[in-house]
């Protein structure tokens, strides 16, 4: 790998981050992810803390990506088409705030691509009349996910599967 390369981060809450990891992996250009937990107010969350509904956090997918060979706009179009954005606090079957949809942008130019990409898809004919429950937010700390949730579906031997897919 070429260590000169500038790498950048981008970070998305979709729903079961074992889903929106495998996604993201399968795109040129991302480099590496990492699936965990952000976005709320304990300290050092774990998968049942979570779960429980209590310490805030939203399962979320880290992303490394190298912007010469993918856009952020990209990563963004991908975000939008594997979940439901109208969604509120869940994703299918997977219902509570841990579920959330979310964008933690990390420069102020995640933050206005995300907000203009929000708002042509809140205009769009696909949504519109309906309410995106997406939040763009900035990227509070990131706690990496027990290892055993790391690449999940690789290690199960079973293919992607965009969660909304699965669930319509």
């Amino acid at each position: 790998m070429d260590d000169t390369r500038e790498l950048e981060k981008a970070t998305f809450a979709a729903g079961c981050f074992w889903g929106i990891e495998a996604a993201f992996r399968q795109i040129p250009g991302v480099v590496d992810t990492v699936v965990g937990y952000t976005g709320g107010s304990v300290p050092e969350p774990d998968y049942q803390k979570v779960c429980s509904g209590r310490t805030g956090h939203a399962e979320a997918v880290g992303i490394l990506f190298d912007p010469r060979e993918v856009s952020y706009e990209k990563l963004l179009d991908t975000f939008w088409s594997i979940h439901a954005p109208t969604q509120v606090n869940g994703q299918g079957p997977d219902i509570g705030s841990s579920y959330r949809s979310a964008i933690f942008y990390h420069s102020p130019e995640q933050k206005e691509q995300a907000e203009a990409s929000k708002a042509w898809l809140a205009a769009s004919e696909k949504y519109r009349g309906r309410t995106i429950a997406t939040k763009i937010v900035p990227a509070p700390q990131f706690w990496k996910a027990e290892e055993y949730h790391q690449q999940y579906f690789e290690k199960m031997g079973r293919g992607y599967c965009a969660s909304k897919k699965c669930w319509d």
